[in-house]
């Protein structure tokens, strides 16, 4: 069963206090020079070490920033990411650039795609999670648990049964009111929308979720924690709890903490951390780091015709990096999207 232990205001109020605490260690260090570091042998089956670490724009986000949740829309050929506190939806197309694909965005933070290409936000401001349909109109996937107001959706990842896994941790907006949660989740909800599961409610700040190219294993980070966790899934899609474990620690020396990530079809899971990006292989091991000189890895996806460029997001820029191996593809391989 969840853990549906409730997190008390007091603890509530200090969650983000605390992850703001580490704010002087982690975004007052001068900027290291970009370059890609192998801590394994393993790495050289991935990408290529001497090749340069590209930065695609810059500027996004304010100083509040951060750039977040790219998406690649493959029939497109191009790139969606939210820019969150300029309240837009960005688009990259390479070769011609940058232009506004939504204004505004109420925040929009994870961007993905169901299984139809319809696009899926999280939203801060409306504190919901939305589907974009044909024809422009938005569906409300997830708005509230149990008739209270969600905290601010931060991150969504769509199983290949069309099931929706979003992350909700509690940042303040305003003061606290009657109708708000006084706990952090991750729900689960069913393909048709009408089951929503809590799946857990013991993080301090749940944030990048994905699954494993069999769907057998889910991975949650914990940003306040340094640590990524991955669970086993049941067959009816919920969290098999007693499998729960620590797969990763990226604590270390240099600026950032876990945040969005994404799954190679190998198995090798991208996610930022202490100093840059970080490549782990299937049980956990750190292979190398994208080392890109800004403050922080917010997110990252797989893009491109073979879907083998990296994409990444940091507080204030978009970059990008070459694989020799493929990530997994969004929607799921054998679906025929919309552009959206």
């Amino acid at each position: 069963m969840p853990r549906t232990g409730q997190i008390s205001r007091r603890a509530m109020i200090a969650g983000p206090a605390a992850s703001l605490a580490i704010a002087p260690r982690a975004f007052a260090q001068a900027p290291a020079a970009p370059r890609i570091e192998k801590f394994a042998p393993e790495l050289d089956a991935i990408l290529s070490t001497d090749q340069p670490v590209k930065e695609l724009g810059n500027t996004f986000g304010g100083p509040l920033g951060p750039a977040e949740g790219p998406v690649w829309i493959k029939e497109g050929g191009h790139l969606l990411f939210s820019d969150i506190h300029n309240s837009r939806i960005m688009k990259y197309t390479p070769g011609q650039g940058m232009s506004v694909f939504r204004d505004p965005s109420n925040r929009a933070n994870g961007l993905t795609r169901d299984l139809q290409g319809r696009l899926v936000v999280a939203e801060h401001d409306s504190r919901r999670v939305t589907r974009t349909e044909p024809d422009g109109s938005q569906t409300v996937i997830l708005n509230n648990w149990q008739g209270k107001r969600l905290n601010r959706p931060n991150d969504v990842v769509v199983k290949s049964d069309g099931s929706i896994y979003i992350t909700d941790p509690w940042t303040w907006v305003n003061p606290p009111e009657m109708w708000d949660l006084n706990m952090i989740g991750v729900y689960r909800v069913s393909p048709d929308l009408g089951t929503v599961s809590l799946l857990a409610s013991d993080f301090l700040f749940p944030n990048g979720i994905c699954f494993s190219p069999d769907e057998k294993l889910v991975y949650i980070n914990d940003t306040r924690r340094m640590h990524i966790r991955s669970f086993e899934l049941l067959p009816n899609g919920t969290l098999s709890t007693g499998t729960g474990k620590v797969f990763a620690d990226l604590s270390g020396g240099g600026p950032g903490a876990p945040d969005g990530m994404k799954v190679d079809v190998a198995g090798n899971v991208y996610c930022g951390g202490a100093g840059g990006l970080y490549i782990l292989s299937p049980e956990g091991k750190k292979l190398g780091r994208v080392v890109h000189g800004q403050t922080m890895t917010s997110n990252c996806c797989f893009g491109g015709d073979d879907w083998k460029t990296l994409f990444f997001t940091t507080r204030n820029t978009l970059g990008s990096v070459q694989l020799k191996i493929a990530g997994l593809p969004v929607p799921a391989a054998g679906k025929k999207p919309g552009v959206p």
